[in-house]
């Protein structure tokens, strides 16, 4: 590939400016990824343009670097070489001197993170109690674009008068892995399913039987046939295979068509809530699946 094909991919003249590929990139990939969502796999034109853009800043660095060689050496002319080569023999001895700079920077790096590690346990330690801890696993997306769920744990927690403080994580991923990213957050939701214990999953109808038969859902035919019964549209109570030591029961509840679920700002092709089994606040899952109910006509 040379300069001129890549700045043709970019969509750029010759002779554009780093901001202007940078700002270029920037709009193609957001939507590449607006794309993505909407159902399309990745492009191999977009791994073309993300080639492009990779291969001008590389050119790039390579001129600064002789650039900024010439302005360093070009006064020596046909010595050049030789004083680039002695520079680089004395700059060897400063290895010892930048390596003990480097180790009190580690030390006071490590004072600093210890004292921020502090800092954020007292933080912490100053909030109310969680009242429902959630991890979102699947397609959903925040509507800013964003992962943070800051603005959709305030929406929900409104809809809980009685809550002080609501805990969501949000991993977007398909099952399918149609992309690096989904594969990377399929393993990422691995190892937090093996590490963490929240209250509740949120799930779409792909990762719903995924997560069920693990096991690690609560059996909820008790309350689909008692407490949520006369709640419950048709449909909602949802089956799926445990596992061969557990079987088919209801472990998740669909809440997609409530109103107040309408309300949180999260794209969602379905709105599944599970208990974990051995969820420590078990009693709030269960009235956050019965408030959602409630509001639906």
């Amino acid at each position: 590939m040379d300069l001129k094909t890549a700045y043709e991919r970019l969509g750029l003249p010759e002779d554009a400016t780093r901001d202007m590929v940078e700002k270029r990139y920037d709009m193609l990939l957001r939507q590449e990824r607006r794309r993505i969502r909407e159902g399309g796999g990745e492009s191999p034109e977009f791994a073309e343009i993300t080639r492009a853009y990779r291969f001008i800043l590389e050119q790039e660095e390579k001129q600064a670097v002789t650039e900024l060689t010439e302005q360093q050496y070009g006064k020596y002319k046909q010595f050049a070489g030789l004083a680039e080569k002695i520079d680089h023999f004395f700059s060897y001895y400063k290895w010892h001197t930048l390596g003990a700079i480097l180790l009190i920077g580690a030390i006071i790096y490590g004072i600093n993170a210890y004292i921020e590690h502090k800092e954020e346990q007292a933080r912490l330690a100053a909030l109310p109690p969680i009242d429902v801890d959630g991890m979102i696993l699947g397609q959903f997306f925040v509507s800013d674009g964003s992962a943070d769920t800051e603005n959709l744990e305030a929406v929900m927690l409104g809809h809980f008068p009685d809550w002080k403080r609501v805990e969501l994580q949000l991993l977007t991923f398909s099952l399918e892995g149609r992309s690096q990213l989904d594969i990377a957050m399929l393993q990422k939701a691995s190892v937090l399913l093996a590490t963490e214990k929240p209250d509740i999953y949120i799930l779409d109808s792909e990762t719903y039987p995924w997560l069920a038969q693990t096991g690690i859902l609560m059996e909820l035919d008790e309350w689909a046939a008692g407490r949520f019964s006369s709640l419950l549209p048709e449909g909602a109570a949802v089956k799926a295979f445990g596992g061969e030591e557990n079987g088919e029961h209801i472990y998740g509840i669909d809440l997609s068509d409530s109103p107040l679920i309408g309300e949180l700002p999260l794209y969602k092709e379905r709105f599944i809530v599970g208990i974990r089994r051995d969820a420590e606040r078990a009693d709030n899952a269960l009235h956050l699946i019965e408030t959602y109910l409630r509001s639906i006509p």
